[in-house]
This record gives structure tokens, sequence and C-alpha cells, in this order.
């Protein structure tokens, strides 16, 4: 038995579960590639006025027990879903607002599709369901992009977090960036490459129509890791109603980048008054 299925009883406090708020409504808040739930921290103090808010830590986090994570198991959307599925169950959680960003927009999906029960609205967060170019889709990036990042994490991680920060975050906001690159610095170079294969190589466009709960899709309107036409795709083949909010910034982060334009857009989605 795996590290992971040994711990899966003892899941919720395994991935650093919290829960925040009072509100009748539960709202989960699930980070991307190269962060942890502290990426949420500007948003948590008002969401959290107005509903029960639970964040977690994804198992490549660096705050999780590295033996925890295992490169075959993770190796696609599937296992991070279900993760997310043991949590809500383990707090007794159904019908929730699931807000995912980056990775998790789609992890959000796959759970949806095998646990509708859990979910009553998806926000899609700067999400993708696939980052490599194909025949009639436009992902972002070639495979020779895709092979130079996964080549510069491999061989100069400290120089790839240089450079990679600035550009992901996409505005002159240096505390951001610092965020951003000090948490990819807390992390195993060898556990990032095997995230970062995972993520830029997947392909869940599949997914889209067995998707059967409404959904937002949110991002900024230029973003180097998930440019707008993905949301489009994504609104086409969802297969329940979703529409689009886009952000009047740059960036792939705008919890970070843009926090107060964020919330006004949660605001005028899930109806609260911040």
């Amino acid at each position: 038995m795996d590290a992971m299925s040994e711990c899966r009883v003892g899941l919720v406090e395994a991935l650093n579960t919290r829960v925040y708020g009072n509100g009748t409504q539960t709202l989960v808040l699930s980070h991307g590639f190269g962060c942890d739930q502290t990426v949420w921290h500007y948003l948590i103090p008002v969401l959290a006025y107005y509903f029960r808010v639970v964040v977690f830590d994804l198992v490549f986090s660096s705050k999780v027990d590295p033996k925890l994570y295992d490169a075959q198991r993770y190796s696609d959307f599937s296992s991070y879903a279900q993760d997310l599925t043991s949590i809500l169950d383990k707090l007794h959680l159904q019908k929730t607002i699931f807000l995912g960003h980056s990775m998790s927009a789609m992890i959000g999906c796959i759970a949806a599709t095998e646990r509708p029960d859990l979910f009553e609205h998806l926000i899609l967060l700067s999400g993708s369901p696939r980052y490599l170019n194909t025949e009639g889709y436009y992902g972002g990036f070639n495979r020779s992009e895709l092979d130079t990042i996964l080549s510069n994490i491999q061989h100069n991680y400290s120089g790839w977090i240089k450079a990679f920060a600035p550009q992901a975050v996409g505005v002159k906001n240096t505390a951001a960036v610092a965020e951003f690159e000090h948490s990819l610095g807390r992390m195993k170079p060898e556990i990032v490459l095997s995230v970062a294969k995972t993520v830029y190589l997947s392909d869940e466009r599949r997914v889209l129509p067995r998707v059967h709960v409404p959904s937002t899709i949110i991002l900024s309107e230029e973003d180097i890791v998930a440019p707008l036409s993905v949301a489009f795709y994504m609104k086409g083949r969802l297969g329940a109603p979703a529409r689009i909010k886009i952000l009047k910034t740059k960036g792939h982060f705008p919890q970070l980048s843009a926090p107060s334009q964020l919330l006004l857009v949660l605001k005028k989605v899930l109806h609260f008054d911040a």
C-alpha cells in the first residue's frame, strides 16, 4: 500500500485542509501549479464573511509531506480529483461552489463528472483543458516551447523560476512575482518537473461535455498560460450552461495581482455584497 493510500483516512489533515467562516453556503478554493493554499490570502478574509470557505493544498505543495506525492499516481488529474471528492466527503459537504485556479479548474471538472452531487457551481479561473496546440485548437504552446520549459525546469531550476514567475504574473507587481517565486522555490525541483509534465502535456478536452454542473469561466484578458480562445472553447463544449467573465488585467494569477477586481467579479457571480 502506498503512502497516500495509507493516509487516505487522514487526507483532510495530510493536505492541510482549513475551514474559514460560518456561512451556510460552502465555497471551496483549490490552487494551481506551483502554489499552495496561501495564494488565496487576499480573498479569504472577504469571502469568509459570506461563505464557509474550505482551502487545502494539492499533494505536490511544499507544505505537504513529499512522501505522499507519487509521480505515477498523479500522472493525470484523476487522482487529484479523487483527493478533492474525498475531502468533501470527509467534511460531509454537498452542493458546494468550487473555485479552481489553473490546473484545479480541470480537476474540478473531472470531480464534477464523477460526483455531481458535491457541486452546485464551478468557477474556472485561468483554466485550460489542453495547453499544447493541435489542429483546430490553440492552447498557447507548441511542442518545442513546452520541451524548452521542461528542460529548463530540469537543468536550471532557479533560472527558470526567475524567468517564469514574472511572465506568469503578467503585470509589474513585485509582491505578486516575489510570492510566486517563493512558492516555487520551496518546492522540490523533481516534483515540479513531474507536475509540469502532467499539466502541460494534459488533454482533458473530452471531459468538458460530461460536465453537467453550471460554470463560470474567469480569466484575464491576456494570459500566456491560458489564452482567451481557450475560454471560448470551453464555454462551447461544457455540458451545462457556462458564462465567461474577462478581467481587465493581464496574467495568470489575478488572485495575487488583481484581487480587488477578481472579488468584484465574484460578487456578481455569487451575489454577495463585498
